[in-house]
């Protein structure tokens, strides 16, 4: 279900993925943020709003450092 997110455990493991692999990450992060808040309450929007914008910040510069 979450096959690239599993892969992921640093901002270097992102690092490794083709530009393309991006996009199916951002979607798979999305969709594990919506299956937690629909078993646990808390605030939604925000989070999908950023998720590009969190996974360009890790690719593009040296986090978390």
């Amino acid at each position: 279900m979450y096959d690239l997110l599993n892969t992921i455990s640093s901002p270097d493991d992102l690092k490794k993925l083709k530009p393309e692999d991006l996009i199916v990450l951002s979607n798979e992060l999305r969709q594990f943020i919506i299956d937690v808040v629909s078993c646990n309450p808390g605030h939604l929007g925000a989070s999908l709003g950023v998720v590009e914008l969190t996974i360009a910040l890790h690719y593009v510069y040296n986090t978390p450092y």
